[in-house]
């Protein structure tokens, strides 16, 4: 018999959200790299959040307050209780982003739409360009959980440390310090390329299908643990800006239950422009 995700509950499949399209209890959003994608066609019922707008506080290149939360999914009509079904393009960047953020301020029920954008479409699903109509509510969030974030100083103290563990999902090129970000973005963010010492390179797409679906858990335990990223360790993922990290957050924390495991949204751009911090190079 296979072996099954830790939590399989946290993934819906196209065909569970198309059953669920008129469902009350259900909220379906959309967060994607492309905040034009949304305009251009959704699910219907459907509420879109920019990620860059919505998810960070820019000014003080922070994560989106408690507040700002409350404020969004009031808006959102979500309530407590409401399951929440997050999808966007890029095989879910960022809609693992506000999945991450979303359990960071205890929202109970969100899910990950397996396949995202590109699945719902490559199957002919509906889509439409009509806004959803939607009945505000008063959101209440938690207060956000420090046990699911890396910040730097926990980053720096974790170098020397044999039971922590650093994964970098960026591609191979940025992993080197060939490249400051992937391929098809402009190379900025970092003042130098390179790692984090002992990190363990193992990119977000490997634990993707090609249709965008999730690996199965067999072979996604056989990826990580064959780079040394076992659940006995606690985990710290990092990418450039912190939404690869968190798609691979949820692989690891959510799909195979790794007890303990952070999301470095600092990442790259942060510890690359960082004085005295160390980085490895080939």
């Amino acid at each position: 018999m296979a072996k099954q995700y830790a939590h399989p509950e946290v993934l819906v499949e196209t065909t569970w959200v198309a059953e669920h399209l008129n469902d009350p209890k259900v909220r379906i959003v959309e967060v994607s790299v492309d905040p034009a994608a949304f305009e251009q066609g959704h699910i219907p019922g459907a509420v879109a959040l920019n990620w860059f707008k919505d998810l960070e506080e820019p000014v003080m290149r922070n994560i989106a307050s408690r507040e700002r939360i409350e404020e969004l999914l009031s808006k959102a009509g979500i309530s407590e209780d409401t399951t929440v079904i997050l999808y966007g393009d890029n095989n879910n960047w960022f809609a693992a982003y506000a999945y991450w953020l979303l359990k960071s301020y205890g929202h109970q029920d969100a899910r990950i739409m397996n396949g995202g954008r590109k699945k719902w479409m490559d199957e002919g699903r509906p889509m439409t360009k009509e806004a959803a109509q939607v009945k505000p509510t008063t959101y209440k969030a938690k207060d956000p959980d420090p046990h699911i974030r890396a910040l730097r100083d926990f980053v720096l103290e974790s170098l020397g440390r044999g039971d922590r563990a650093l994964v970098d999902v960026r591609s191979p090129k940025e992993f080197t310090g060939e490249l400051l970000a992937p391929e098809h973005l402009p190379q900025e963010g970092a003042q130098r390329g390179g790692h984090i010492p002992r990190a363990a390179n193992i990119p977000w797409g490997e634990a993707v299908r090609q249709d965008g679906t999730f690996k199965p858990a067999e072979e996604l335990e056989t990826l990580y643990r064959g780079k040394g990223i076992t659940p006995e360790k606690e985990v710290i993922a990092y990418c450039r800006i912190g939404e690869r990290s968190s798609h691979t957050w949820f692989v690891l924390k959510e799909l195979l239950g790794y007890p303990k495991v952070r999301n470095y949204d600092g990442s790259w751009t942060e510890y690359g422009s960082l004085i005295g911090a160390p980085i490895e190079k080939p």
